[in-house]
């Protein structure tokens, strides 16, 4: 398939089932595809333990804009899973035989095209495979910039990773689209479904409720951990900020994107100041990440404190309340 259309994007989900619909004739950007799919998100779960630290996640949990994609009415996504490697890579030789495009969900661990640096333990990493030459398979990777290349053991390998989100050889891909994408209803529903994540769900540790519980827990954490425990808790929560996926700033940002395109197919001037006001939230959360990796590094400032950054992050909840009670309110209008 030397037309599958490669685009590089920013999160890999969201570019996934950009470049898998645009492949099959549907053009639509990465923003809005992470926005139709719900993809906003935030939760403090110090319940779920990584690396022996509580969960921050900002984006929804992985597999979700996917599933949201695939029930987009005259959307047919095909999902599989296996117990064989074996029969799981013949699948998707047929697959390709027949010139359909495979997503994949893999462990970045064992991609040998990562950087040996940038390579962990994630068994959620989305990418397409849309050809197979001698022994490699010919991969769209949506976080690089040009195609890759795999061979078939490492891609085994990956599809069959163990651990936390095992992919347990999972593949998708599409049969079916509609002639034309009406955005409209999609982009309504999409708003719905996360302003309900962000400020309906009553559970303390979730949306605007969560941001905040996260700044009230932080503030006490070097009186309750001790300091290096608590530069240790810290770290972790930027680096899930920062180095998974997009992490909070960015995905604040692509949403803001989606604000913007769905402003324009909307005639809705409102959604561009969401935008801003979402783009503003963003930088916050990048301020607050700046100041934690000065901390964590022993670098601080003298302005820096946990104090500081508690603060930072109570702005960040400030905003996205303000945003997603607008948002709600404009997309009650919609039936």
């Amino acid at each position: 398939m030397p037309d599958f259309p490669h685009t590089q994007s920013a999160h890999c989900e969201s570019g996934v089932a950009a470049n898998l619909l645009t492949h099959q004739g549907i053009p639509i950007s990465e923003a809005m595809a992470f926005g139709i799919g719900g993809g906003l998100f935030f939760g403090y779960l110090p319940f779920i333990r990584i690396n022996g630290l509580p969960l921050v996640t900002y984006r929804a949990a992985a597999g979700h804009i996917l599933r949201r994609i695939a029930a987009v009415p005259g959307v047919h996504m095909v999902a599989k899973k296996f117990r064989n490697p074996d029969e799981a890579m013949a699948e998707l030789d047929q697959a390709l035989a027949a010139s359909i495009p495979v997503g994949l969900q893999t462990g970045v661990f064992w991609l040998p095209y990562f950087p040996r640096a940038l390579r962990f333990h994630f068994n959620a990493h989305n990418l397409v495979v849309y050809g197979k030459e001698g022994n490699d398979y010919l991969i769209s990777d949506p976080v690089f910039p040009e195609p890759v290349r795999c061979p078939a053991e490492d891609l085994a390998r990956a599809r069959f990773a163990s651990g936390a989100l095992a992919p347990k050889g999972k593949m998708y891909y599409l049969t079916q689209v509609p002639d034309k994408l009406d955005r409209r209803p999609l982009i309504v529903s999409g708003i719905q479904s996360v302003c309900k994540m962000m400020l309906a769900v009553p559970f303390p540790l979730i949306g605007v409720k969560g941001i905040r519980f996260l700044a009230k827990r932080l503030v006490r954490w070097p009186q309750r951990l001790g300091q290096e425990s608590a530069d240790l808790h810290l770290g972790h929560v930027v680096r899930m900020q920062e180095e998974i996926g997009t992490g909070g700033g960015g995905f604040r940002f692509m949403y803001a994107a989606f604000l913007q395109e769905s402003a324009e197919v909307m005639q809705a001037p409102l959604l561009h100041d969401c935008a801003a006001s979402l783009t503003a939230a963003g930088d916050t959360w990048r301020e607050f990440a700046a100041m934690a990796a000065r901390i964590c590094k022993k670098r601080a400032r003298p302005d820096d404190s946990y104090p500081a950054m508690a603060e930072c992050i109570n702005r960040c909840a400030a905003l996205e309340e303000k945003v997603f009670t607008e948002l709600k309110q404009w997309a009650k209008r919609y039936p």
